[in-house]
């Protein structure tokens, strides 16, 4: 799933359309991505470009993302010299994973003058580098790397720009038998997979072993010959733009790979899907896939300090459970006690154990108790009755402990569950000022916390034009069942299972069975049980829920309720 340099090609095929195109905004919505709004030939595109280690990337796309309050330094630079400048020229390097977009602006002295965005698609090494062409000067670059970092080239503001080692492969676009024929030799690998990524620059070894499979089909013996002619018919029909986007899928459908040419040795064991353009691909398969990685990063410390707090929780619930294990037996030693000091005439200093009629039970039968022999026959008694009193009262703690800390637990839970069901910085935020106000985040006495907008909790409508609210969060589950929702309205939760509380509001006339079942749809996809085939959601009316005094945010009990079995489902919000 690698974007090689064949696949950067087609995109820059596709970004043609905009040369002759102004920039009209230009935002910085993560720390290593930027978005370019372009506006020209009566229609506005939005570029997005992406330096992340995981996902880097180029291409056009519809989706939107929230922008921070302050826009960053290298945001800043951007604007400050590519507002409204003109694209003159989009190029790829050599057919490598670097491409340069060509600016033409107008300086703040009224003067022309030429910028470059270079743009290299490496992995953890992906940049994105902003120069003034007259003098390749680096006016700023989204990574700045030292050469602490990378001993060939440093990447800063005011250093000339160096770019990466060239490729010692061969151009696939420009090439000749000769220059093939010489590889071959040096290179002794006709009998390698990966032959065409180890010749051609901007082949990655998944295309490799795809055209290596297309070639031997109906050549057994390769030589130069075989390997020039299909190399010159393939990359011609490159040149041609005869691209074809598709992804594979598994028959588990998970992703396999995707390119912009046929994988035919896939397509056998898997399931395509086509697409028009490599934006649309790239926009489809890796929009989710960086979104829950970036919100994965953003909470892992969040989840961090959730998984600490459970781990003790656990523990201390083993503890509490082999103490009441314990306590179990605390009737034996009232018993001794009591047998004792019936007894205590029978009793000595000295004595290290005696055998007693046990007058509590229905057959005769003695008890042997054992006795301290440096206590007295009282001290040895006193022995027996405090330490019924000590299990009694760890009992009657250890209940009480129990049942807080199972309470915790599941709270805590629940905050992992609305963790992962999170869809947005927002939501993060929300729940880390949850789990400040609950104090599992503590901080400095000089931290003053900032006055933020309050967020809302998720509305939609369902088909018959009934509201549905959902929490998304444990604060805004207490909101919604116990200040805003009236005591007719119906409250929906997945049961014996971790989700979000669900409102609808019933405004006189009776719910339908269509709103309740999206109801309960939305119930479980907002729970722990999303991906489950069919989860089991308890309904009622809100007057039946209530909240007991000190539970945890989010925590409540309900009564006289319906069960429903539903398959959980996601619904456009309004």
């Amino acid at each position: 799933m690698a974007l090689d340099g064949l696949f950067l090609y087609s995109i820059k095929e596709e970004l043609q359309s905009l040369i002759g195109c102004k920039v009209d905004k230009i935002n910085q919505p993560e720390k290593d991505e930027v978005i370019l709004t372009i506006r020209g030939n009566k229609t506005t595109r939005k570029l997005l470009i992406s330096a992340s280690a995981n996902y880097p990337r180029v291409h056009f796309t519809n989706n939107s993302k929230q922008n921070p309050l302050k826009a960053p330094m290298f945001c800043m630079i951007l604007r400050k010299y590519l507002s409204s400048a003109k694209i003159i020229e989009i190029n790829q390097l050599d057919f490598d994973r670097i491409m340069k977009i060509d600016f033409e602006n107008v300086d703040e002295l009224g003067f022309d003058s030429k910028y470059a965005l270079i743009i290299e698609i490496m992995g953890r090494h992906s940049n994105i580098t902003l120069i003034r062409e007259r003098d390749n000067i680096i006016m700023d670059s989204i990574k700045h790397i030292t050469s602490d970092i990378n001993t060939y080239r440093s990447i800063y503001p005011g250093l000339k720009y160096v770019f990466p080692p060239k490729s010692e492969k061969l151009n696939p676009l420009n090439f000749n038998f000769e220059e093939l024929n010489d590889y071959i030799k040096n290179q002794e690998i006709l009998s390698s997979e990966t032959l065409f990524s180890k010749i051609f620059t901007g082949i990655s070894s998944g295309l490799s072993k795809e055209l290596y499979y297309e070639l031997t089909k109906s050549k057994e013996n390769l030589s130069t010959n075989s390997v020039y002619d299909f190399s010159l018919d393939f990359f011609n029909k490159i040149k041609n733009s005869e691209f074809v986007f598709s992804y594979y899928l598994d028959e588990l459908g998970n992703l396999k790979d995707f390119h912009c040419v046929e994988l035919l040795k896939l397509k056998s064991n898997c399931n395509s899907k086509k697409y028009l353009s490599p934006s649309n691909l790239l926009e489809d398969f890796y929009f989710e896939k960086d979104k829950l990685d970036r919100l994965k990063n953003k909470s892992a410390d969040l989840k961090k300090l959730l998984h600490i707090n459970i781990e003790r929780c656990n523990k201390k619930i083993a503890i509490l459970n082999d103490t009441l294990e314990k306590c179990t037996h605390k009737d034996d030693f009232r018993l001794y006690g009591e047998l004792l000091t019936a007894n205590i005439y029978k009793l000595k200093k000295g004595d290290t154990k005696i055998s007693l009629l046990n007058y509590y039970s229905q057959t005769e039968e003695f008890i042997n108790i054992t006795l301290n022999p440096n206590k007295t026959p009282s001290e040895n008694v006193q022995f027996y009755f405090k330490k019924y009193n000590k299990l009694k009262t760890s009992e009657e703690m250890g209940i009480i402990q129990l049942k807080s800390t199972k309470e915790e637990l599941d709270y805590l839970l629940s905050v992992v569950t609305n963790i992962d069901n999170a869809d947005n910085y927002d939501e993060i935020g929300d729940i880390k000022n949850e789990l400040i106000e609950t104090g599992y985040i503590k901080f400095k006495t000089s931290y003053k916390k900032k006055k933020k907008k309050e967020s809302k909790p998720l509305h939609f409508v369902s088909s018959d034009g009934a509201d549905i609210y959902v929490g998304k969060n444990n604060l805004q589950n207490d909101y919604l069942t116990l200040k805003f929702a009236k005591k007719n309205d119906i409250w929906l939760h997945t049961k014996e299972v971790h989700g979000s509380h669900v409102i609808i509001k019933n405004e006189g006339a009776n719910v339908s069975d269509k709103t309740l079942e999206e109801a309960a749809s939305l119930a479980a996809y907002y729970s722990k049980g999303k991906n489950s085939t069919k989860v089991a959601v308890d309904y009622t009316e809100v007057k039946n829920v209530k909240k007991p005094s000190g539970a945890k945010p989010g925590m409540v009990i309900y009564y006289t309720y319906k069960t429903i079995i539903i398959e959980p489902k996601n619904i456009n919000s309004k």
